[in-house]
C-alpha cells in the first residue's frame, strides 16, 4: 500500500468529535479547548516489550494503547477530546494488522468520546504504537498527585491485579485464555473516576498504571507524606494474590486521596489513610520497596 496509502485507508475509519476543527489530512490538527488549556499525555507500546503479537492481536493492542493514555487523561480530572497515534512497522507487515489497531484505537475512544486526529507512520524493525492524548478540565483545577493531606483516606477504584496474574499466565503457556487474561490484553479502565473523585473532594488521583505501591508512592513524594495500606482492606477478587494486587501493573484502576469528611460511593473502596510520616508507603506498619514497574530498574 505504501505510507500515504495506508494513512488514507486508516484517517478514513476515525470519525471526527465536535471539538476538531480539523481532522488528519492536513500538516496538524485543530482542536478546539473550551476550557483554554489543554492536558496533554504521551505513553508508547513496542513490540517484545509491552505486547506480543503471539499473545495480543493488533485489536487488543489498539485498545491497550488508547486506554493507557486516556486513563492518564482521566487521572488528571480532565475528559479526553483528542489522540494522535505514532506508528511504526515494518515493511512486510500484513495490512490487516494496521486494520486491527485501528478498529482497536477507535472503539476504546468511542467509550469516552474522544477523536484521533492524526499522527505519523514510518518504517521500524519492529512495531512500536506511540500515542498522544489530549484532554479538557471543563474549567475546574487539575487533580494531581500533590494534594494529598495527612488524615486523608485512600481508596481506589477498578480492578487490581487482573492484568498481572493474565501475564504469569501467559508466561507459562500462550494457549491459555480467562479473564485475568483478557484483561492483559484489553484494560478497562473506569473512564467515569476523574469525575466521581473530583464530585467527592479528592485531594489527590493517580492512575494506577505501574503498580499499586509505586504509583501511590508517586503520591506520597509529590505531597511531602506517608501512605500507610492495610492489608485485609486491599480488593481481592477470586484468584487474585496480594503481590499482584500490590505491585501488579496495567490495570489502569485509580488511587485517590480523600477529605475524612468525604462520603465515597461504594465503587471507591478505601485501603489506607495519608500520613505525617514521611515513609513513602507501607502495608502493616512494614514499608514496601521494590515491586512495580520499571523499564531500567531490576
Amino acid at each position: 500500500m505504501g505510507e500515504f496509502g495506508l494513512i488514507r485507508r486508516v484517517t478514513a475509519r476515525f470519525p471526527q468529535g465536535p471539538l476538531v476543527e480539523l481532522g488528519p489530512g492536513d500538516d496538524a490538527a485543530v482542536v478546539r479547548t473550551p476550557d483554554g488549556r489543554v492536558v496533554a499525555t504521551a505513553d508508547m507500546l513496542v513490540e517484545g516489550r509491552h505486547f506480543r503479537t503471539d499473545w495480543s492481536s493488533a485489536y487488543d493492542v489498539g485498545r491497550k494503547a488508547a486506554a493507557q493514555n486516556l486513563a492518564d487523561v482521566v487521572a488528571m480530572g480532565a475528559r479526553p477530546t483528542a489522540l494522535l497515534i505514532g506508528f511504526g512497522a515494518p515493511a512486510s507487515l500484513d495490512v490487516a494488522w494496521a486494520d486491527g489497531l485501528t478498529a482497536g484505537l477507535r472503539d476504546e475512544c468511542a467509550l469516552v468520546g474522544a477523536s484521533i486526529v492524526g499522527g505519523d507512520t514510518v518504517r521500524t524493525p519492529g512495531i512500536t504504537v506511540a500515542v498522544t492524548a489530549l484532554g479538557d478540565l471543563g474549567g475546574a483545577p487539575p487533580l494531581t498527585r500533590s494534594g494529598a493531606r495527612p488524615g486523608d483516606r485512600v481508596a481506589v477504584r477498578g480492578r487490581l491485579g487482573w492484568a498481572a496474574m493474565g501475564l504469569a499466565a501467559l508466561e507459562v503457556s500462550s494457549a491459555v485464555s480467562g479473564p485475568f487474561v483478557e484483561a492483559h490484553r484489553r484494560p478497562a479502565p473506569p473512564y467515569t473516576a476523574g469525575a466521581e473523585a473530583r464530585a467527592l473532594g479528592a485531594t489527590a488521583l493517580v492512575d494506577v498504571s505501574d503498580g499499586l505501591v509505586q504509583d501511590l508512592g508517586h503520591v506520597a513524594r509529590a505531597s511531602g507524606a506517608g501512605i500507610a495500606l492495610e492489608a485485609k482492606l486491599i480488593p481481592l477478587d477470586p484468584g487474585v494474590t496480594l503481590e499482584a494486587a500490590l505491585t501488579g501493573g496495567d490495570d489502569h484502576a485509580f488511587a485517590a486521596a480523600f477529605p475524612p469528611s468525604a462520603e465515597l460511593t461504594p465503587e471507591w473502596r478505601v485501603i489506607g489513610a495519608v500520613t505525617a510520616d514521611v515513609t513513602g508507603v507501607t502495608v502493616d506498619g512494614a514499608r514496601v520497596t521494590g515491586g512495580g514497574w520499571d523499564h531500567f530498574g531490576g
